[in-house]
């Protein structure tokens, strides 16, 4: 953004997060002042709830919202696991592999009966279930249990098989916390970032106390309220979060795959984006910030437990810091403001509405904002491989860029992500050829040249320098 011209209007929702009013105060902002300025001049509006559809049609072109409208799909637990079954149901790919079936009781409760009844059949009493209030975060309502007499509840939940089996470091489970940004649904533009957070239970894992929610969940709400928080805990350390750069650092001393469990990941959140895409409405003028909380298994394979609406910007450690700061500041980066946006009080500028926001809510047509840096393919926007540590993750090749606009097609996608996935499977990348985006030569030759990074590893290696293209 231009320095000249800083955006001048920060509209924070009852206070919003403190960490986004910082961050923007460094960079010359002011926050918005009713009695100072106008109602439209503003820049962004931030807030942890939904905004109002009014608030979206009456978008102007220098204000941004934190929010797309109607994600519901994906955030609310009930609504994932419709989404989910039904994507995998009418796909039937094998993809959709990353979530245990979920049974939304009470509806669904004789069909969890029969499902409980057939796995201690054939297992015996060794299968262990968690059940999780539809509505509620931060780990309130959840329950792990083996004895259907212990299923109690009184409120709508999900019961899922739980994954018993987790890669533990030190004897502690831990989860990942990926920063997802889309930038657009229409046409489909992700970017998720290298930073993320580890988040560890502070108590070891341990089957025979199901009820000791310090062995078994992750949310920093209750682990930091723990008694052994403060307390080294081995390869963990005090505390209970780790940036996913000191994760990756143990991964390093790991026997696997590390590509493809990188690509495992996000192929998770491709995939589960994928089944709100096409009943999201347009809005040119919004990003959102998704948390997706992923599991990985004794096996390293990642599974998705749930995605976060607005997720916790509070800085609660030293991690928090490193984090949340860095991935703010790209954030507002991916807004892509120019230095016309700082000129709200030109005449011209007062009452031009963004014609895109006013046409397409609600419906299905693409509407597109140029970004910075971004290039045409046959006519076709690309938008930047990164900004800042946020990569470009979908699309990821000519064949997804072209199935993500106008109408979604998901068959097309699905074969791209297989190919992709298989490539990265069979170890056809090579990692002593991997270069960085800025080692590649500028002239590659034919302007279709379409190249994308593998989102993961600390220096995230480019398609063209990893195998062949897909």
């Amino acid at each position: 953004f231009d320095g000249d011209h800083p955006p001048g209007g920060l509209v924070l929702h009852d206070r919003g997060p403190e960490v986004v009013r910082e961050v923007l105060l460094e960079r010359g902002w002011e926050e918005y002042d009713e009695d100072e300025r106008g109602e439209e001049d503003w820049n962004l509006y931030w807030r942890g709830s939904a905004f109002r559809t009014s608030e979206y049609h009456n978008l102007l072109p220098w204000q941004r919202l934190n929010h797309h409208p109607k994600t519901i799909g994906i955030t609310r637990k009930d609504c994932l696991a419709r989404n989910l079954r039904r994507m995998k149901a009418t796909s039937g790919s094998s993809l959709y592999d990353f979530s245990p079936t979920a049974f939304i009781l009470p509806n669904d409760y004789t069909r969890f009966l029969a499902e409980h009844n057939k796995l201690r059949l054939v297992r015996g009493p060794s299968t262990y279930w968690i059940c999780k209030p539809v509505d509620l975060s931060r780990g309130r309502g959840i329950f792990i249990f083996k004895d259907i007499k212990d299923l109690v509840y009184d409120c709508s939940v999900i019961v899922q098989r739980y994954i018993s089996n987790p890669l533990l470091i030190s004897g502690y489970k831990f989860d990942l916390r990926i920063y997802v940004c889309v930038k657009s649904f229409h046409p489909l533009t992700v970017y998720i970032h290298q930073e993320g957070l580890v988040r560890f239970a502070t108590e070891k894992y341990n089957l025979s106390s199901l009820h000791n929610l310090y062995a078994h969940l992750t949310n920093t709400s209750i682990n930091k309220f723990g008694p052994f928080y403060k307390t080294e805990k081995g390869r963990v350390g005090q505390g209970c979060k780790w940036t996913m750069s000191k994760f990756r650092h143990f991964l390093y001393s790991q026997d696997i795959n590390e590509l493809l469990l990188w690509q495992r990941i996000n192929n998770i959140v491709t995939l589960t984006l994928l089944t709100i895409t096409p009943s999201v409405p347009s809005c040119p003028n919004c990003v959102e910030l998704f948390g997706f909380d992923i599991l990985i298994d004794v096996k390293f394979k990642p599974w998705l437990l749930e995605v976060n609406y607005s997720p916790a910007l509070t800085l609660d450690c030293q991690a928090d810091i490193a984090v949340k700061k860095g991935l703010i500041s790209d954030l507002i980066d991916l807004m892509n403001y120019t230095a016309v946006d700082g000129l709200r009080d030109r005449k011209d500028l007062q009452h031009i509405k963004f014609a895109n926001i006013s046409q397409h809510i609600g419906s299905q047509r693409p509407g597109r904002i140029p970004v910075d840096g971004t290039t045409a393919l046959n006519g076709q926007c690309i938008p930047p491989l990164r900004v800042g540590d946020f990569i470009r993750t979908f699309p990821f090749n000519t064949a997804t860029l072209k199935a993500s606009q106008h109408k979604l097609d998901v068959t097309i996608i699905l074969q791209q992500l297989h190919k992709l996935t298989g490539q990265l499977a069979s170890g056809q990348s090579d990692k002593t050829k991997w270069r960085r985006e800025d080692e590649v030569k500028k002239n590659t030759g034919s302007k279709d040249d379409f190249d994308s990074l593998l989102w993961g590893p600390k220096d995230p290696p480019l398609f063209s320098q990893c195998f062949k293209p897909i």
